[in-house]
């Protein structure tokens, strides 16, 4: 696969590309430079754009709709939440050779989220629980449906299939007895509520030792809130991983699915992205790991 992409079929964006769109689309901004950005993003490759704006191409079609579910929601979400999310500034169109929509964003400061860059892991697990808890109280009426809040039943096949996959690489006993008790574990029997859908340490960004905003919406949806849980064993463990359940309020029920969340995200990423996202599979490899302490633990 060529170097910096992360699918097959993956369209190709570089700097001519995005000066392109922008002279023909967006004038105003054409004369500004243009840097790529190193991402562990999946779906978008993005390149800043002077020093306050992103440009954010889609990299793959299952990725295209999520230009215009940003567009719409996330400037009504932005205004209600305790912690910085993108907000889109001006959306293209196809062009230049570019099959799909593309959007412009204002840029927001920081670094990917790791332990080693917060300075209070409970303080960060505190304040992303509370961003969480107040996404969810905001009304969903008219929310879009999104597929990583499904049943875990759902996504049984392809993480079955993703354990097999690693066999040899990963402990694959251990991680199936964990799968399978987080399939027991009683479906959201509540109301839709807001969740992100990709609640990753790569779309947290850290800004002098604070958490500060959170990015990447494209999974955003109203369903089961479960999902948005799984950050509690990509990013906390031990005393902040329980200041995060705490401050969450979470039952055992919607804990128990978010572990299986966790856990199946990480098991279907790395084969995928083995080869191509060193950064995203060594965060995945972490996930596993505090996911099988934590269930050894009786957690």
């Amino acid at each position: 696969m060529p170097a910096g992409k992360m699918h097959n079929d993956e369209v190709d964006t570089d700097v001519a590309l995005v000066g392109r769109l922008l002279a023909a689309q967006f004038p105003q901004w054409a004369d500004l430079p243009i840097e790529p950005v190193r991402s562990a993003g999946t779906d978008n490759a993005i390149y800043r754009l002077g020093d306050d704006m992103a440009v954010r191409l889609p990299r793959i079609h299952w990725a295209t709709g999520q230009v215009d579910k940003e567009h719409h929601w996330l400037p009504r979400l932005a205004p209600l939440l305790p912690l910085a999310i993108p907000v889109p500034l001006a959306k293209g169109t196809p062009g230049e050779g570019y099959p799909w929509h593309w959007s412009i964003y204002q840029w927001l400061e920081g670094e990917s989220a790791t332990i080693e860059r917060i300075a209070d892991p409970c303080q960060a697990a505190t304040e992303l629980a509370r961003f969480i808890a107040v996404l969810q109280r905001i009304d969903p009426t008219g929310g879009p449906t999104a597929g990583r809040s499904v049943p875990l039943a759902l996504r049984d096949t392809s993480t079955r299939a993703a354990i097999a996959a690693l066999h040899g690489v990963i402990d694959t006993d251990a991680v199936t007895a964990v799968w399978e008790a987080a399939l027991q574990a009683p479906d959201w029997d509540r109301a839709p509520v807001w969740f992100h859908g990709d609640l990753l340490p790569g779309n947290l960004l850290v800004e002098r030792g604070r958490l500060r905003a959170v990015i990447d919406f494209g999974g955003l949806g109203v369903g089961d809130p479960a999902c948005d849980l799984m950050i509690a064993w990509g990013l906390f463990s031990g005393e902040s991983r329980a200041a995060f359940r705490t401050a969450l309020a979470a039952d055992d029920a919607t804990w128990a699915r978010s572990r299986g969340h966790a856990l199946s995200q990480a098991l279907i990423f790395i084969p995928y992205y083995l080869d191509t996202n060193p950064v995203g599979v060594s965060n995945a490899r972490c996930t596993i790991d505090e996911v099988l302490a934590d269930h050894a633990h009786g957690s």
